[in-house]
């Protein structure tokens, strides 16, 4: 994916943006309905340095300009659930940071008060799947060693490139969940 759209205008300039952007779009060329997908995000010219081959293989050359790589990882077990299969994960010195894309159902800000009491998890995931204002949305979250943190947000029903949002808060638990994985 290039990060300049039809006029030439840099869509994001921040590194960990751009490579945010990047696995969303390549998240939607896979269309919905996909399981997790985990990331590392490595340094570029690094990776052109030390790894040739796998470089030639991602379609990185002198002229890449992206200075952050997402590498996809083995696929995640079927049925594990994802809290504690990234607890299982710990990265080599050579990954920057990590990025995981997730679809979920969520509900607005007003649903919260409608939530019937005393549901456990899975009576809670069939109230969500059969509520009339769920949504369903691709996150996509990375994070890097030093604490940096990204996002995007892409709605099924505004499948669209131009209606992704970006923000650095806006999946807090899952980016908390991200960096811990650094933390062995």
């Amino acid at each position: 994916m290039t990060n300049l759209p039809v006029d030439g205008t840099p869509l994001a300039g921040d590194p960990l943006t751009r490579a945010v952007l990047e696995i969303d779009e390549y998240a939607a060329g896979l269309g919905w309905d996909q399981p997790a997908r985990l990331f590392a995000l490595v340094d570029t010219a690094k990776l052109r340095e030390q790894e040739p081959s796998l470089a030639a293989q991602l379609g990185i050359d002198d002229s890449t300009t992206a200075s952050l790589t997402p590498v996809e990882q083995d696929e995640i077990p079927a049925g594990a659930p994802l809290d504690e299969f990234l607890a299982t994960i710990a990265w080599p010195d050579a990954v920057t940071g990590c990025a995981l894309t997730v679809e979920r159902l969520m509900l607005p800000p007003s649903a919260e008060d409608s939530v019937p009491e005393g549901m456990d998890e899975a009576q809670l995931a069939k109230w969500v799947a059969e509520h009339p204002d769920r949504q369903e949305v691709r996150m996509t979250v990375a994070v890097l060693r030093d604490g940096k943190r990204e996002s995007a947000l892409r709605l099924r029903e505004k499948d669209s490139t131009s209606e992704v949002l970006t923000g650095s808060a806006l999946v807090p638990g899952l980016a908390d969940a991200l960096s811990a994985t650094f933390e062995a």
